[in-house]
């Protein structure tokens, strides 16, 4: 039997049309005010880069639905980020989901950690991401 750890899903609803949230998800500037600085670029098969706490992460868009999904590979350990975005009128509904996570027991190689206790700690970031940080640029 396998032990996957679950994707993490975090879902808010912003005071903000859809056009806003977006350009604050789908454009490097955008990503850059709420996430982390990137070379991103909203092209399918466009590679970028991430800036992370632990270095570059090599990234890749994989998916663009426009203004409703976007989808991209990140960094090398298999994990897909997908940001959905549902248009409630002066309102969005936005979920991002973190998937693509190894067996609970196994190593995420740059934080050295187990993939469990990184999910719990991404979890966790994600959830301020999204409802601190991302709600404060889309509802300025």
């Amino acid at each position: 039997m396998t032990n996957h750890v679950k994707d993490i899903e975090q879902t808010a609803i912003f005071n903000a049309p859809i056009g806003k949230v977006w350009e604050a998800v789908s454009s490097s500037e955008g990503i850059a005010a709420w996430f982390m600085p990137n070379d991103f670029k909203p092209e399918v098969g466009h590679e970028f880069h991430i800036q992370s706490p632990f270095g570059p992460s090599p990234c890749k868009v994989l998916e663009i639905d426009e203004p409703n999904k976007l989808s991209f590979s990140w960094d090398t350990d298999g994990w897909i980020v997908s940001f959905f975005l549902k248009d409630l009128g002066e309102k969005t509904e936005f979920t991002v989901v973190h998937a693509g996570w190894k067996e609970s027991e196994e190593t995420i190689t740059k934080a050295n950690e187990k993939a469990a206790i990184i999910r719990d700690r991404m979890n966790n970031g994600w959830a301020g991401l999204v409802n601190d940080r991302l709600r404060k640029v889309v509802e300025e």
